[in-house]
């Protein structure tokens, strides 16, 4: 894999922890809603936390988009998932929550199964061959072909 694809990679997940942990800032500060109040939520976007939190969450759609032009997803969302320990230290030094010793274990063995799979190759051989602009010209030539066939009708 290339510097650049880790870098993808590293930007998922730092703006994905990051992202859910200022909407996670924003909502404690905003408050409960509920399915009463769900218009509320509408009001919570301009929370700066929370404007932050989809800001960053857009940022890691890009990225996570792009991760997937290239590796499988059952690459990608695995090795991913190591955004749950920055996730866990953000929101135990920035949101103050207590962690226990259960959810670092949990944590634990998600990046135990996350070494396993990332062990394998990112893409399955052959999945990714097509881009969009190889995609693009064969429509062109069907296109082209069709009028052929049109025109010796």
């Amino acid at each position: 894999m290339t510097l650049r694809k880790y870098l993808v990679l590293l930007a998922v997940v730092v703006f994905a922890a990051c992202g859910d942990v200022s909407l996670s800032r924003g909502m404690k500060m905003f408050g409960a809603v509920s399915l009463r109040n769900l218009p509320a939520i509408f009001a919570a976007v301009w929370n700066p936390w929370v404007g932050l939190g989809i800001l960053l969450l857009c940022g890691f759609f890009a990225s996570y988009l792009s991760a997937l032009s290239w590796a499988d997803l059952t690459y990608v969302l695995p090795a991913t998932a190591v955004s749950y320990i920055l996730m866990v230290l953000l929101a135990r030094f920035l949101l103050h929550e207590n962690v226990t010793v259960w959810r670092w274990l949990g944590v634990a063995l998600i990046t135990t199964g996350v070494g396993l799979v990332a062990t394998g190759p990112a893409a399955t051989p052959g999945a990714h061959r097509h881009s969009h602009c190889d995609a693009a010209s064969e429509r062109s030539v069907s296109i082209e072909e069709l009028a052929d066939v049109r025109s010796e009708a």
